[in-house]
């Protein structure tokens, strides 16, 4: 361990606000191999399945906590109708995925596969309605399909297709990408449009719908005032319409350009600072929206979702270019434990966050290989999996006295320390990051108000950034023992070697 060390001060007996576990929060899109051989196989596959869907994907993301799931799109929500994805799936009607890879969907996964699928993970379903090139009639009756009891025209077709009793399914997005994909809306448009859907997707019994607006590309600030503007005036005396209860963002990392976002496995050292320079510009557009969103809403009754993040790379050689499949490096992995520690900073109005994409497509979680039908867990997994002792905790505050590292890179100062902390249930969860790729770092924790006891510590690394698992060789990337924390007076000494992702937990005494 070097002599220097960053102090980081934790008070343990000061939580803050709680953490949703929503923010672990993952996206399904009928968009390459995410869907049809990823979550399903069919019941006549050789892959042990449970109506289709693979069970060693429910397995592995089950392992997760996952706490819920985005679907159909996505660019796809907006051109699909539910109605073609209910009923025995051999009279189902097909249709033309015009948006990804313009191959024909033959809808066999549809609305009670979903549900069914949800249930194995154990999951809430977070659905996505087609307001681009759907009806609010279409979308209505879609909620009452799903959620009402008693008896209605939804209700007996529904149970007509074999399911007696409503689901519940809280969260409902009112379209997706309207600026671009979900109908090349101006944001008055838009928003006309949000209150229209939003007020004719109805509460039924005890299923209360949280209505999530599509909200802004990036840095589109203008989106989100319009969008707040509809929902009432500005100040104290702001309340909500009940249209709508969040709305959303969207933000990718991408380095390179749209026409040439980089290479997934092959790139150098200065490749990877820029990828991270990239993904540390989440924290100052969740602040530019928060910050719009709290003139309008000081409160924080309305919530902000980031349904969309993630690393975007060129895809895979050899793959159709519609299916977006790309690889999964260390690389990957530190942009997520980058991306959590932004989101645990944002607790207050970040409440829900999803990564594109659970399975094969962008930055996945799960890699399966259409030739042996293995699964791969990729490095970003091994980033869900240690840190999902936050879901649900107290955010713990971490004072930096003396600041953190940071690097030049091109005109920006990229800081290659990165930490968040939270309590639950008695124990401490700390992440560290150290994002540099030369020098290794050490932390000096001066934990206040507490101590911790039958502490443990694992860590994510590898021998070289573009380091990813394969079927042949499916652990390169993975979590183990991390042996240098030590005891101090005030705490604990945490050692970081280049580019790795450590967790640190205890029990508080």
């Amino acid at each position: 361990m070097t002599d220097q060390a960053v102090p980081a001060i934790i008070n343990l007996d000061v939580p803050g606000p709680v953490i949703s576990r929503h923010l672990y929060g993952h996206f399904a899109e009928h968009l390459g191999r995410c869907i049809y051989d990823g979550f399903y196989v069919g019941e006549d596959s050789d892959i042990p399945n449970a109506g289709g869907i693979r069970l060693d994907v429910v397995e592995a993301l089950r392992a997760l906590n996952i706490p819920n799931l985005r679907w159909p799109g996505g660019c796809f929500a907006d051109e699909y109708h539910w109605m073609d994805g209910i009923g025995p799936r051999d009279r189902r009607p097909a249709m033309v995925n015009t948006h990804w890879g313009n191959v024909e969907e033959n809808n066999h996964f549809g609305t009670h596969e979903f549900m069914a699928l949800c249930e194995l993970l154990g999951a809430e379903p977070y659905i996505s309605g087609n307001v681009g090139s759907g009806t609010v009639r279409e979308m209505s009756d879609w909620v009452e399909y799903l959620t009402r009891e008693g008896d209605s025209p939804m209700v007996r077709l529904r149970k007509a297709n074999g399911r007696e009793e409503p689901w519940r399914v809280r969260f409902w997005g009112l379209g997706n990408e309207a600026w671009g994909c979900g109908g090349h809306m101006s944001a008055e448009q838009y928003a006309a449009e949000a209150r229209r859907f939003g007020t004719y997707c109805r509460d039924h019994g005890e299923n209360k719908l949280y209505r999530i607006a599509a909200g802004a590309n990036s840095d589109d600030y203008a989106w989100t005032e319009t969008l707040m503007k509809q929902l009432g005036g500005l100040g104290c005396a702001y309340r909500p319409a009940a249209f709508m209860q969040a709305l959303s963002m969207h933000y990718y990392t991408i380095p390179g350009t749209w026409q040439d976002k980089g290479d997934a496995t092959v790139f150098d050292t200065g490749d990877y600072y820029r990828t991270m320079v990239q993904a540390a510009r989440v924290d100052e557009l969740i602040t530019g929206h928060s910050a719009v969103m709290d003139c309008y809403d000081p409160g924080r009754n309305v919530g902000l979702v980031l349904d969309e993040w993630g690393t975007w790379w060129n895809v895979e050689p050899g793959t159709n270019p519609g299916f977006l499949h790309q690889q999964n490096t260390l690389r990957d992995a530190l942009v997520a434990s980058l991306h959590f520690d932004v989101f645990h900073r944002h607790a207050e109005r970040l409440v829900m966050a999803n990564i594109a994409q659970t399975v094969n497509v962008l930055q996945a979680m799960i890699l399966t290989d259409p030739g042996s039908g293995a699964l791969v867990l990729t490095p970003t997994y091994h980033v869900f999996e240690m840190n999902k002792g936050h879901q649900d905790a107290a955010l713990l505050r971490i004072d930096l006295p003396a600041g953190v590292p940071d690097r030049a890179v091109d005109s920006a100062r990229l800081p290659t320390v990165s930490m968040s902390a939270s309590r639950k249930d008695g124990r401490v969860l700390i992440s560290l990051s150290n994002l540099d790729a030369a020098e290794t770092a050490d932390i000096e924790l001066d934990l206040r108000g507490g101590a911790l006891t039958e502490v443990s510590s694992r860590i994510l690394t590898s021998g070289g950034l573009q380091d990813h698992n394969t079927p042949e060789v499916p652990g390169i990337v993975a979590p183990r023992v991390h042996e240098h924390v030590k005891e101090t007076a005030s705490g604990l000494r945490v050692h970081l070697p280049v580019h790795s992702f450590v967790t640190v937990e205890g029990r508080l005494a």
